[in-house]
């Protein structure tokens, strides 16, 4: 398949970065500009081939799309990926031409971090350019983005329990974690405030032993997490969560986690729905890192208390998918992207408009 066949007619623009000094391969897809920049995270990762980086890429750049446009956002979607190993390859020379190719574009596209990437390199790359969001707050940042994005999908979750059991509340609900870094470990800290019953899972035992140590919850084996017997379950790590294996061995009532991409095919959702399992669309309920980091760019610049407020409407937003796909008898996955179409369209309109006076 050529690069243009997996583009169609959706991506505004994809960039292949290459820095042989540095040893810098990267790629950039600018999904959609019609609502403001695209903003999205730059995943540092070891993918096994190019082909795999631009599926992933463009995978990525589309749902950060749905998600700002779904959270009432001013923003576009894009993302980036950087090729290699984080442990080896992010060196400041790199970061720093990575920036300055993040410059070039002129604003449409906006970085943050992302798996592979960290805070730490988001200062490194701010050196280069405007154009990156998370850095620390003494570069007039918004800090680490993990913390909001946790209380988000937490917030997301008192939704789906609302919509599931006709109670908000989690206490005393078995809530199964897989991933816990520092979203999936930020979740668990609220859900066990809230009286939950955690139960987690990890590739990382360091990160699993970290958590436990600090909470005193259960742990299991992440080789069959999925099939775990609790009343939620919350990805937190890589996506394609729900596929046709585990679609049929869950044992929840609930899937809402952090994960991007936790459906591997559209169609899953359609199957969770025919087990009877609420299924909590990933980019509404993932949406707190993008909203804090958004907050940076408002007049003035950021504000905590301002950007703790914004992140707090993921919860009437969940509620909202969840009725609008009981009154349009579509899947909450539908009805998350229904919204997100509607409010897209709008912003298109608004341009031609615009236009048309110029």
């Amino acid at each position: 398949m050529s690069v243009f066949e997996h583009l169609g007619e959706e991506f505004e623009e994809v960039v292949f970065l290459h820095d042989p000094p540095t040893g810098l391969r990267a790629i950039v897809a600018v999904h959609s500009t019609v609502l403001g920049p695209g903003l999205g995270g730059t995943r540092c990762f070891p993918f096994a081939s190019d082909d795999d980086a631009l599926r992933d890429v463009l995978r990525l750049a589309r749902a950060m799309t749905y998600k700002a446009a779904a959270a009432g956002l001013d923003l576009g979607g894009g993302k980036a990926v950087i090729i290699g190993d984080p442990r080896t390859v992010k060196t400041e020379p790199l970061l720093r031409a990575y920036g300055r190719f993040i410059e070039s574009l002129g604003g449409r596209y906006v970085t943050a971090e992302d798996v592979g990437t960290t805070q730490a390199d988001m200062d490194v790359i701010r050196r280069e350019t405007r154009h990156a969001g998370g850095a620390s707050e003494s570069l007039g940042g918004s800090g680490d983005p993990s913390i909001l994005t946790a209380y988000g999908v937490f917030l997301a979750m008192r939704a789906a329990a609302q919509e599931a059991w006709g109670d908000g509340s989690l206490d005393g609900k078995r809530v199964a974690v897989q991933g816990v870094g520092k979203v999936g470990g930020g979740l668990v800290s609220h859900l066990v405030g809230a009286g939950a019953s955690v139960v987690v899972a990890d590739v990382d035992a360091a990160a699993v032993d970290r958590v436990a140590r600090s909470y005193d919850v259960e742990t299991a084996d992440p080789s069959a997490f999925h099939t775990i017997d609790c009343d939620v379950f919350a990805p937190c790590a890589l996506g394609a969560a729900v596929n046709d294996r585990t679609v049929a061995e869950f044992r929840c009532s609930v899937v809402c986690g952090a994960a991007n991409n936790q459906l591997e095919r559209p169609e899953h959702a359609g199957a969770l729905a025919d087990r009877g399992i609420l299924y909590a669309p990933d980019y509404v309920a993932n949406a707190g890192g993008i909203t804090n980091i958004s907050e940076e760019f408002r007049p003035g610049g950021y504000d905590p208390d301002r950007a703790r407020r914004s992140v707090e409407r993921i919860e009437h937003t969940m509620a909202r998918v969840f009725q609008t796909a009981r009154d349009r008898a579509v899947t909450p996955a539908q009805a998350a992207d229904d919204l997100a179409e509607e409010r897209l369209q709008a912003g298109a309109r608004i341009r031609l408009e615009e236009a048309a006076k110029q």
